[in-house]
């Protein structure tokens, strides 16, 4: 997503109005990484701004999606945003529901059976699990643990007798 002062300029180029609550809200999505949902946006912008409405929220949100500055994930529950518009891929807590971005190399490699004559344009990867804080691996822990298997963490899909009840 473009910084604040560009989406300004874009919103006008498009004759769009520039209100001080969609700047907030430009401000309040420039390398947010929390991929909030619109409630959660309205939460943090009705906190420096008591007087901005839900409705702007919604329609500033859908004015940037479809201008292409952010992604709208529906991931279950509440449909969130993400102002990171480069190729990437989530992991999403299953406790507390955090989503993070992740990077997948050599996504072309991935052996796909049964798409019978379906011709994909794309993938998405979502990654569930719990995150670091909900494992009880705190920053420091987690970075650590990162360092210790990096370059590249595998994950494997459990089979049947692996899979809790």
């Amino acid at each position: 997503m473009r910084n604040p002062a560009e989406l300004t300029s874009a919103f006008r180029a498009r004759g769009l109005k520039v209100t001080p609550q969609r700047q907030l809200l430009f401000r309040l999505l420039h390398g947010n990484t929390a991929h909030p949902s619109a409630d959660a946006l309205y939460a943090l912008a009705h906190a420096e701004m008591p007087g901005i409405s839900l409705r702007t929220v919604y329609q500033t949100l859908t004015d940037l999606a479809a201008m292409g500055e952010l992604d709208s994930l529906s991931l279950g529950g509440a449909t969130r945003f993400d102002p990171n518009t480069d190729p990437h891929h989530h992991a999403q807590c299953s406790r507390c529901g955090a989503l993070h971005d992740v990077y997948v190399e050599q996504l072309g490699c991935l052996e796909v059976r049964g798409l019978d004559g379906f011709t994909p344009n794309g993938a998405t990867i979502v990654f569930s699990g719990l995150c670091a804080a909900c494992t009880g691996l705190g920053a420091p822990r987690a970075a650590a643990a990162a360092s210790e298997h990096a370059p590249v963490e595998q994950f494997s899909t459990p089979t049947p007798k692996e899979q809790s009840p």
